[in-house]
C-alpha cells in the first residue's frame, strides 16, 4: 500500500450548490494529494437522476476555480480513467453487478414498495438482512426458472448485496484508528435498480474507486456507517490489495447549539454556507456566497483548513503552499468542529492587511466610481493605506472613508452636542487663518505650526482637534487629522471649515 501512488477523489452529486463542508472535504483531499506528490480526481456522482439540478455541476467547478483548488483529472479536466460522470458508466457497472451475482455475493429482489411496507408493519425494526431475506420475494427464495421468468417479463427488480452474519469488519481509518463493526447490524443494501439501469452510490463508488486507482478515500464523517459495507464489497470482488485507506473527517457543527451546520444557520446569523452565490433554478431563491460577500478565496481556504485540524499554537495564517507542507491528516479531530463564522471574518481582515494598498485600491476603485466620484488611483491608494486596517471587507471602506472624496452634507447630532462647544466657531475661524498661512500643506508642514498655535493660545488640544474633525468629516471618527487635511489640500480643508462654522455657528 505504501508504494502505491497517492490518488484521491472528490465526488459530489450535482443536486444543488456546494456546501462549505464539501469544500473543506475537497480542500483536505487536495492538501493530502499535493503533500504526497499525488493526483486529485474530480468525479460526478449523478446516479440519482431524480435529484439532478441544472447548473450544479458548473457551479461546483467554478467554485474550485475561484478557491484555487486544482484537479489533475476528471469531469472537464480529462484523463485516462474516464468517463468521470457516473451516468456515462452504466455498462461498466452492469458487468460488476453480474460478477457479484455469479459469485453468489448478491441476489435479485422483486419485493414491491407495498410488500416492503407490509413487512415493516409486521416485523418490528425490520431490516432486509440475513434474518429476514428468506421471508421475502427474491432469487434466494424462488426457483431459478421463476425469477428468470420475472426478469424476462420485464418485472422491475433490485440487486441486493448478500451480507453474511458473524463477521467482524475492520475499517482502518487514518483519523479514527481501527473501527470495528459486526456484520450482523448491516442490511443487504441495494446495489442496482433495474428501473433506471443505474447502480446505487455504494456499488458505483467502489467500482469507480477501484478502476480509477484511488489510494485514499477522504470524506465526511456522515459516510463512516457505509465504510464497513464498502470494505465487504472490496472483499467480495477480491480487491483487498487495492482497497483504499479511509479517513472520515469531523462534521462541521452549528456556531451555537447542537447539530450539523445548515443553510438555516447561515440565514439566521448572516453568513454564507456556499462558496459562490447560488440561484435556485426551481424556486428562484438566491443564497449568499463567500465570493459575493466580499471574502478573499485565500481567507476562505485558510479558515476552512483549520476547522477540524490544528497545526499547533504558533501559526494561524497559511498560504495554500504552506498548508500543503504543514497538513497532517492523522492530526484531524475526531469530534465535530464548531463553525466559528466570526473567525472567518477575522481571517478576511487579516488578508486585507496582508495585501498591498495597490491590490485593495484596485478593488475599491469601482466602488468609488459607483458613488459618482472621479478620483485618481494614487489618491485612492493613499486612502486605502490610511483606512484598510479598520475593515474586514473592501465594501466596508466606502461608508468609513467617503469623507475623503465628498464633503459632509450634515453633521452627526451626537458628535455636535459633545464636541462643538460655544467657542468652537471662533476657534475654527482662527484655525482657518493659521492654515491659510501655511505654504507646505503636508502633514509635516501643518502639524508643528498648528500645535504651536494651540499651545500659544492656551487652548485645549482636544477641543481644537475634535471640532476640526467634525468640520472636515461630519462625525467624530477617522484617521489622524493632519492625514485628512493633507489629503484634502488647503483649498478643500478651508472650504469645509468655513461651511461648518456657518452651519454650526
Amino acid at each position: 500500500m505504501s508504494e502505491r501512488k497517492v490518488r484521491v477523489r472528490f465526488a459530489p452529486s450535482p443536486t444543488g450548490p456546494l456546501h462549505i463542508g464539501g469544500v473543506r472535504t475537497a480542500l483536505y483531499n487536495y492538501l493530502f494529494a499535493r503533500q504526497h506528490g499525488g493526483d486529485m480526481v474530480f468525479r460526478i456522482e449523478d446516479t440519482d437522476s431524480h435529484r439532478f439540478v441544472p447548473g450544479a455541476e458548473e457551479y461546483i467547478i467554478e467554485s474550485f476555480k475561484w478557491l484555487g483548488i486544482e484537479f489533475d483529472e476528471g469531469v472537464s479536466f480529462g484523463g485516462s480513467h474516464g468517463p468521470y460522470r457516473q451516468s456515462e458508466r452504466r455498462d461498466i457497472y452492469k458487468k460488476y453487478v453480474q460478477q457479484l451475482i455469479d459469485n453468489g455475493k448478491a441476489y435479485y429482489a422483486f419485493d414491491t414498495p407495498e410488500e416492503l411496507d407490509a413487512k415493516r408493519a409486521e416485523v418490528q425494526n425490520f431490516q432486509y438482512d440475513s434474518r429476514t431475506r428468506l421471508m421475502m420475494r427474491n432469487s434466494l427464495t424462488m426457483p431459478e426458472a421463476d425469477w428468470r421468468q420475472l426478469i424476462d417479463n420485464g418485472e422491475q427488480y433490485v440487486v441486493r448485496f448478500k451480507i453474511e452474519p458473524g463477521i467482524e469488519v475492520h475499517v482502518n481509518d487514518m483519523i479514527r484508528g481501527d473501527v470495528v463493526i459486526k456484520s450482523d447490524i448491516l442490511d443487504d443494501k441495494v446495489l442496482y435498480k433495474s428501473a433506471d439501469e443505474l447502480p446505487t452510490y455504494h456499488l458505483a463508488n467502489i467500482v469507480d474507486d477501484h478502476l480509477m486507482e484511488i489510494s485514499h478515500v477522504i470524506r465526511g464523517e456522515e459516510w463512516l456507517p457505509s465504510a464497513p459495507l464498502h470494505v465487504l464489497l472490496y472483499r467480495a470482488f477480491g480487491w483487498e490489495d487495492s482497497m483504499p485507506r479511509f479517513a472520515h473527517l469531523p462534521l462541521l457543527l452549528k456556531p451555537e447549539g447542537k447539530g450539523k451546520l445548515s443553510k438555516r444557520d447561515g440565514d439566521r446569523l448572516g453568513f454564507p454556507v456556499f462558496p459562490l452565490e447560488w440561484h435556485d433554478p426551481k424556486t428562484g431563491e438566491v443564497s449568499s456566497g463567500y465570493r459575493e460577500s466580499g471574502y478573499f478565496p485565500e481567507a476562505v481556504v485558510n479558515f476552512l483548513a483549520l476547522l477540524g485540524w490544528n497545526p499547533g499554537p504558533d501559526q494561524e495564517l497559511f498560504s495554500l503552499d504552506e498548508l500543503v507542507k504543514a497538513f497532517d491528516i492523522t492530526k484531524c479531530s475526531k469530534s465535530g468542529a464548531k463553525f466559528d463564522y466570526q473567525k472567518g471574518i477575522w481571517f478576511n481582515h487579516e488578508y486585507i492587511l496582508r495585501k498591498s494598498n495597490e491590490e485593495i485600491a484596485d478593488l475599491f476603485a469601482p466602488i468609488v466610481a459607483n458613488n459618482g466620484v472621479d478620483e485618481s488611483m494614487d489618491r485612492i491608494r493613499t486612502v486605502v493605506g490610511l483606512m484598510k486596517d479598520r475593515v474586514s471587507f473592501v465594501k466596508e471602506l466606502w461608508p468609513l472613508c467617503s469623507f475623503f472624496f465628498l464633503p459632509p452634507t450634515e453633521y452627526d447630532d451626537k458628535t455636535v452636542r459633545k464636541r462643538w462647544k460655544e467657542y468652537s466657531a471662533k476657534q475654527m475661524g482662527e484655525l482657518a487663518d493659521v492654515l491659510e498661512g501655511i505654504d507646505d500643506f503636508s502633514v509635516e508642514g501643518q502639524e508643528p505650526i498648528v500645535l504651536q498655535w494651540v499651545n500659544d493660545q492656551g487652548y485645549k488640544l482636544g477641543d481644537i482637534m475634535n471640532a476640526f474633525r467634525l468640520a472636515l468629516v461630519g462625525i467624530g471618527k477617522g484617521p489622524g487629522m493632519f492625514d485628512i487635511s493633507a489629503f484634502l489640500g488647503k483649498e478643500e480643508t478651508l472650504r469645509r471649515l468655513h461651511r461648518a462654522i456657518e452651519v454650526l455657528k
